[in-house]
């Protein structure tokens, strides 16, 4: 017996730690950060001007798109946020980080969790955004949705108090959280569930607008009746509307391209979920800019119906999505471990949603990698505009929750537990970090307005 136990602890390549061990490794990484030294945030020590890196995270993206992410991040510094993870990525790498690390979100913002419908159709509340997704320090997640708390909450009319006590209850949130998890065991984690949303303010409302996101409303949102399209039983056609540069049909073979590559796409999947996708037919292809850090990325839709009917009582949309190296990459250790950005954002989801859509896997197109997903399948997420600071509160609160319940399941938690501690030290560093982070934010918002990129889009829009 012990002879195959040797086997297989070598086989997994991993030497066993007891709960003291990792215990001390958390105490240990206080000496390479104290939490204090996380509000300490100083923009001179990234070497790249925040523009330039803007510029950079452009290149290859369709040009004729680049006006509308610059438009969508000039909106608003919370607009600005959205759309700068390259410029956050760098400036988080030029300051010392704990070495705890955990699967990222990498993009975590308010808006970047929200409703949708789980494989068993119940509706969840979860991370749904992984574009950036990488192994990397946990508290690069804290501190970015600490500060997406402070820039929503101005949007929105809270009040300095209102914002400051959000960010403190979403950090003490996650570190009480974690050191739950840590108590737990393994599969416990692993199956954690919140019960409460339904009585958290703004959540009752979320849900709600999700459980009314239909695949039906969704498929008179963005389909009309006209040419092009299969033929139903009483005669009608279905095809996307056009709504250039936002919604536009594609060609007749960029349409067989696309489709086309759902085949190695089913490969990715389960073996039943394959059967269920082999049970709709393709109708109509499109192109859709959607989200601001995407803009300018190739994304596209399917339009299906299952059944072999073409009479919109079974549709199913596929978003297939352009992925490229998530903005983390050039700095982390993981950032040339998957040689496919599909596969990269597929796992990363996978590790840190407690359920994932169904449909979710990753295929290539003219060698590009791309993710592919439902699209907004009874999805929703936070309003802005219907805000106060309660609801701001009450929002801080789940999402440090699910955030620490991602960072546990992917990581560990005894380790960033242990770190974390019972005091609060670690909460005033973070809001110190978040406020002096909003306030860059804003003005680099300010200079992108004043950047000749802006300059020149303005003086086209006055010519045409």
């Amino acid at each position: 017996m012990s002879h195959r136990v040797q086997n297989l602890e070598m086989t997994t390549n991993r030497t066993p730690q007891t709960h003291a061990d990792r215990q001390k490794r958390g105490h240990r990484a206080r000496k390479q950060l104290a939490r204090s030294e996380h509000g300490v945030f100083a923009p001179t020590r990234c070497n790249e001007a925040p523009l330039d890196l803007l510029r950079k995270s452009m290149v290859g993206r369709l040009p004729h798109l680049v006006p509308i992410k610059y438009e969508r991040m000039v909106a608003s510094p919370f607009g600005f946020f959205r759309g700068a993870v390259p410029i956050m990525a760098a400036d988080l790498a030029a300051h010392p980080n704990t070495g705890i690390e955990t699967q990222l979100c990498g993009d975590a913002h308010v808006l970047n969790l929200g409703a949708y419908e789980s494989p068993d159709g119940a509706l969840v509340f979860d991370i749904n955004d992984f574009d950036e997704t990488i192994r990397g320090p946990f508290e690069y997640d804290v501190k970015r949705f600490g500060t997406s708390l402070i820039l929503a909450g101005r949007e929105a009319g809270v009040s300095r108090s209102g914002r400051h006590e959000a960010v403190l209850h979403f950090v003490e949130r996650y570190r009480r959280m974690m050191r739950i998890f840590a108590s737990m065991p393994v599969l416990e984690v692993a199956r954690y569930q919140i019960h409460r949303l339904a009585d958290v303010d703004p959540m009752p409302a979320i849900l709600g607008q999700a459980k009314r996101s239909t695949p039906h409303k969704l498929m008179k949102a963005l389909t009309q009746c006209g040419d092009g399209a299969t033929k139903s039983a009483d005669g009608t056609k279905r095809i996307f509307r056009s709504e250039p540069p936002l919604l536009e049909r594609v060609s007749t073979k960029q349409a067989a391209a696309i489709v086309a590559s759902l085949e190695p796409y089913a490969r990715t999947l389960q073996p039943e979920r394959r059967h269920f996708l082999e049970q709709y037919v393709p109708l109509d292809v499109a192109f859709k800019v959607v989200g601001t850090g995407s803009v300018g990325l190739r994304d596209y839709v399917i339009y299906c119906e299952g059944s072999g009917r073409a009479d919109g009582t079974d549709p199913l949309f596929l978003q297939i999505k352009e992925e490229t190296a998530s903005a983390y990459a050039a700095a982390l250790p993981e950032g040339s471990a998957h040689t496919h950005q599909g596969h990269r954002v597929v796992d990363g989801q996978r590790a840190m949603q407690l359920t994932s859509d169904p449909f979710l896997g990753y295929t290539t197109i003219d060698k590009r990698d791309y993710l592919v997903r439902q699209l907004n399948d009874h999805k929703a997420s936070l309003d802005l505009t219907e805000m106060n600071a309660a609801s701001l509160l009450g929002y801080a609160d789940v999402c440090g929750e699910l955030i620490a319940r991602g960072h546990a399941r992917a990581g560990d938690p005894v380790t960033i537990a242990a770190y974390l501690g019972t005091s609060e030290r670690f909460d005033d560093a973070i809001l110190s970090f978040c406020r002096s982070y909003a306030d860059k934010t804003e003005k680099d918002r300010v200079a992108l307005k004043r950047s000749k990129e802006w300059t020149a889009l303005k003086k086209a829009q006055r010519n045409d």
